[in-house]
This record gives C-alpha cells, structure tokens and sequence, in this order.
C-alpha cells in the first residue's frame, strides 16, 4: 500500500514515523516549503542569531532513507480523486492508496490599502523568514495584528534595533483569547520592552509608490516606516482541494477518524475541521501538539486499528517577550454564566495564576498562568477529575516547578480566595 501525505509539518511527519513504526507500507511526504522537517515555531530564533536553520531540523538528513520514507521536494498543482493520483510541478504524478492532507495554515490576507507594496509580509513560512533576511535597511516597522504571530515578529525586528510599532485593533491585546487582566499585564510587559504598543488602533492604509514608506492611522496619524507585518491570523490551507469532492468548511470537514467524505482520504492539522469536536475544543486548532496528536492517531488508523483522534484537555503556551504564558481547560476571555475565577497576581516579578471553577460545585475548570511553570500532567488530572477547588488550594504547592515561590504563592492564593467566600 501506497500512503501519500502532502505536507511535511508537525502533522504530516508524525503520521509518517507512526506509520512506519507499525507497518511496512510504502511511504512518499511532499512538500514545497523545505526539504527536510522543521521546527516552525523556532524561524525566529534563527533571524535573532541564536540558531542556524540545520539546528531546527529534529532528525539528521540520513534519518529519511534509513526509515523509508521517500521525501519529495515539489508542489502539488492537481488532486485527481477518481484515479487517486496527484501532478506534480515538476510534471511528475504520483498516485496513492491513501492519501493524508496536512497542508497546513496560510496567513491570512490583508485587507489593506497598500498591501501589495513591498515590504508588506507575514511572518509564518521558511520562505517568509528568507524574504525579510533580504528586506534591507529597516530602521522602522509597524506590525497589524496582536496574537501570538505578531509578537514574535515584533520581538524578532526589536532585537536587531529596529523600532516597532504593534498596531492592535482591540483596546487589549489579544483579548480575544485572554481574559482582562492578563491583557494588560501581557500588554504591559510588551511596552516595558521597548515595543510601541498601540491598542484600539486601525491601519487605514499603506503608504508608497513601490516600496513601504508609511502607513496612516485611523486617527489620521502617519508613521514612516519601511516595513510592515501582516499578522492578523492565518487561516485554513485548503486552495489545493478546492476543486474537488473533498467537503469543506473553515478547513477540510473530518469524522472522529479524521478521514474526508471521500475513502481513502484524510486531513489533519491546521488544515482540518473536525464535525464534531469534543466538548470544550475548537473545530479547528492551529496547534503543534494538536497536530502531533493527530499525525499518532491517524497512523494507527491507516495500519488497520482504528483510533479515534482524543485531544484531551485543551492546552497552549506562549511567549510575549519574556513573559511565559500557560493555559489549561476552559477559560474563557469573559467568564460568565456557570464560570467564576479567582485571580492572582503580582507586578514584581511579573507572574499571575487565574483559576476557573464552577459556581454551583466549586469544580475546578481551567488554569491561566504568567510567569509561572505549572505541571501540566496535574493540571490534566484535576480538570479531568473535577477536583474542587478545596482540594486544588490544598495541593497548590504541587503545581508549581519552582520551588522558591512555593509557600507565598500558595498561601496568598488560597487567602485571596478565602476572602471571595
């Protein structure tokens, strides 16, 4: 049996090793953004010259035909579902038996005036990183969009002295995701770091006649600037199979199986929209470990044992600057209806500890943490467990890495909740 799988990410790379593991089927990953996997979440640790590219490359170059695993340099141009078989820019085609669609995320587009200047990018691909490199001359820069993508390009231009402005349109940053105060602590922290910070603020235009020169305002302010990151999300890779059978939504529609309408045809990662995901996850999760989960469960579906895909609880970490961000469960920006929380924190150092619980059965639900670490496998369990929030305070030095702060972290917690009730 032939498995093809487009897309050498997280996702597509996974289901290639487990497949291999479990069975001798012939194996071919195509991909047009590298050669070889690599860690995408580390690009901006190579323009900040803490690394080199070789150094995001998990498996030696060997490691591929060691395994089996033929790896194709090239872009798909044409998906034939009725013959299963795939043309190649190169002119080449490849048919499959079974065919797995991690195409992962595409950024999504700028809806301003000005956006096809030069100087106007995202920051998301190998290829991106390549053409900022050869973006020269930069003393200025404005970033549209909050999130995580943003502040990642906004550190890694603040580290070669450039002076960045982050233009947010909400009046927090990245609000929709964080509850209030954590907003303004992480917005806070971006500020205290040199960056220009503009929250509630709208880019009307880009400004220049070939080349950025500025961008206006929504107050009518201009800033000159010879750069500016387009960072307001990304959004499902899905172009390749717009022509076909395959059932789409917001990204490719998939059973709990993770395979298509069509037989023999799967997606997963950031590609694929699950119909009907588990309670308290998101149909679709832009997420490393999520694609990961995917890829391991996929595998054991394609070599005949079938394997739901079970995310588990929810769980993401971050980075705003040298802030650290955890979150585990559920919590929401608002917190509201059957959902309370408790709120911790301190400004110097810069950490905070928010945990959700129900109102009615003191459940605990969910766990926010800044500049802190917390054992993410008791998280997991107690959420799961539904321990109240008795046993949580009782046990709270348990959660924590560090033992410095054990004892006044814990003890001012459970006084401030004390208080609450």
């Amino acid at each position: 049996m032939h498995v093809v799988i487009i897309g050498n990410g997280i996702s597509g790379i996974t289901t290639a090793r487990h497949i291999r593991k479990l069975s001798d089927h012939q194996i071919t990953v195509i991909s047009s953004e590298s050669e070889y996997f690599f860690s995408r979440t580390a690009l901006m640790y190579i323009y900040m010259g803490h690394m080199k590219f070789e150094h995001t490359q998990p498996y030696e170059n060997w490691f591929w035909e060691k395994n089996k695993i033929d790896l194709v340099f090239d872009r798909v141009t044409d998906l034939n579902t009725d013959n299963q078989s795939l043309s190649l820019t190169s002119g080449e085609t490849i048919s499959y038996n079974k065919l797995v669609l991690a195409l992962g995320s595409t950024p999504r587009p700028l809806p301003t005036k000005g956006a096809e200047l030069s100087g106007v990018q995202p920051m998301y691909s190998k290829q991106d990183l390549e053409l900022l490199e050869d973006t020269k001359n930069i003393k200025q820069a404005v970033i549209i969009g909050g999130g995580l993508i943003g502040i990642e390009l906004a550190e890694m231009l603040h580290s070669r002295g450039v002076h960045v402005t982050l233009a947010v349109r909400e009046s927090q940053y990245w609000d929709i995701v964080l509850p209030p105060e954590e907003a303004k602590m992480v917005g806070d922290h971006i500020l205290s770091r040199g960056i220009d910070l503009r929250l509630g603020t709208a880019v009307e235009s880009i400004n220049g006649s070939d080349k950025v020169e500025s961008v206006t305002l929504g107050t009518g302010e201009n800033i000159d600037c010879q750069f500016v990151g387009a960072t307001i999300g990304v959004v499902a890779n899905i172009g390749l199979i717009k022509n076909t059978s395959i059932e789409t939504n917001r990204g490719i529609l998939v059973d709990e199986h993770l395979q298509t309408n069509l037989p023999n045809i799967y997606a997963i990662g950031d590609c694929a929209e699950i119909k009907e995901p588990n309670t308290g996850r998101r149909a679709v999760e832009a997420v490393w470990y999520t694609g990961r989960i995917m890829g391991e469960s996929l595998a054991q579906t394609i070599c005949d044992k079938p394997t739901p895909y079970n995310p588990g609880i929810w769980f993401n970490s971050a980075k705003f600057v040298d802030l650290e961000y955890q979150t585990y469960g559920d919590v929401p920006a608002k917190i509201e209806g059957e959902l309370t929380s408790i709120f911790w924190n301190e400004l110097e150092p810069e950490r905070s500890l928010r945990i959700v619980y129900e109102k009615d059965l003191m459940k605990v639900r969910g766990f926010n943490v800044l500049g802190l670490r917390l054992r993410h496998e008791l998280c997991d369990e107690w959420i799961k467990t539904g321990k109240t929030m008795d046993f949580v305070l009782n046990h709270l030095e348990e959660l924590n890495f560090d033992p410095e702060f054990y004892k006044k972290f814990a003890s001012q917690v459970k006084s401030q909740f004390e208080a609450l009730v």
